[in-house]
């Protein structure tokens, strides 16, 4: 067999069989580093990597024991109940409407039995609803009371306690911590909603106050009015800026940025009627903004 014809395809300059060789050699290289080298990875955890790890952890078992318990079942006085606490208990509207017409008597109710024989409510649903009720200490234990009440004069405990109602926009720290269910901080947050406003012109704006309950709305209703001070500075909508406007807390930018725009377009506003026609416009707090602007 002629191996003339590839004998020149094998021809190797002395640089080319260096090469050669290198490659071969970097071939073994790589080979052995691949059979001999580990390439497990480790996980380096650092210490603030193992101390958020342990902080989950905590968070997870806290998660699954709130999971297991049962949820809580807070205690109320039935004599403040809300239409929609009433709805959620299984009241239906009448028996919700007698009791508020039974309250707005200045009336209450000291038991179980005198809840049901005011609202009408059924048997079933009071001995459902009844062993959330918490009456006052006092309608618990009326034998003991009277007994006490016997070792004075008439005198000395008048029939109807009566108190001052008291100007809202007046009243201190303390004069909000009188009312039952208002600590610190609620009556902190119901000074600075007054701050913000100037002043309150309407006791329905309690409602506005984040954390009131029904029940200690009704309570300051009950114990405070509302006297605008002759310094309330109100907002004249026809001249008043974009910027005043908007700082206004019942208009938001947009709005306030509609009604300068409708002003310029139509003329000035003549009364809130005018300014209801706007879109987004609050029309449930109409009555109370009324009181603040001017025309």
């Amino acid at each position: 067999m002629n191996f003339s014809y590839f004998k020149r395809y094998l021809h190797f300059t002395k640089y080319q069989r260096t090469g050669i060789f290198m490659l071969f050699l970097i071939i073994i290289m790589l080979q052995s580093i691949y059979l001999f080298a580990d390439f497990s990875t480790t996980k380096i955890k650092s210490s603030d990597t193992e101390k958020w790890l342990a902080l989950q952890s905590e968070i997870d078992n806290e998660k699954s024991s709130k999971g297991n318990n049962k949820p809580s079942v807070y205690l109320f006085n039935p004599n403040f109940i809300s239409d929609y606490k009433g709805y959620k208990l299984g009241m239906s509207v009448e028996e919700i409407d007698r009791l508020q017409a039974f309250r707005k008597e200045n009336k209450y109710v000291n038991s179980a039995e005198e809840f049901q024989k005011v609202t009408g409510i059924s048997d079933s649903l009071l001995n459902k609803i009844s062993p959330l009720f918490k009456f006052p200490d006092w309608t618990q234990h009326k034998s003991d009371f009277k007994s006490e009440k016997m070792e004075y004069s008439k005198n000395s405990y008048p029939k109807k306690v009566k108190f001052d109602v008291l100007d809202i926009n007046q009243a201190t720290q303390e004069d909000l911590m009188k009312i039952y269910g208002i600590g610190e901080g609620l009556s902190v947050r119901i000074l600075k909603q007054k701050e913000i406003m100037g002043c309150f012109v309407s006791m329905d704006q309690m409602e506005d106050v984040w954390g009131l309950s029904p029940e200690v709305i009704n309570e300051l209703k009950t114990h405070f009015k509302v006297i605008i001070p002759s310094t309330l500075k109100k907002i004249n909508v026809n001249d008043a800026s974009l910027k005043e406007l908007s700082q206004f807390p019942y208009f938001k930018y947009a709005l306030a940025k509609q009604i300068v725009t409708y002003r310029s377009m139509n003329g000035n506003f003549n009364n809130i009627e005018d300014l209801a026609k706007i879109k987004d416009f609050p029309v449930e707090k109409a009555k109370i903004i009324s009181l603040y602007l001017e025309y």
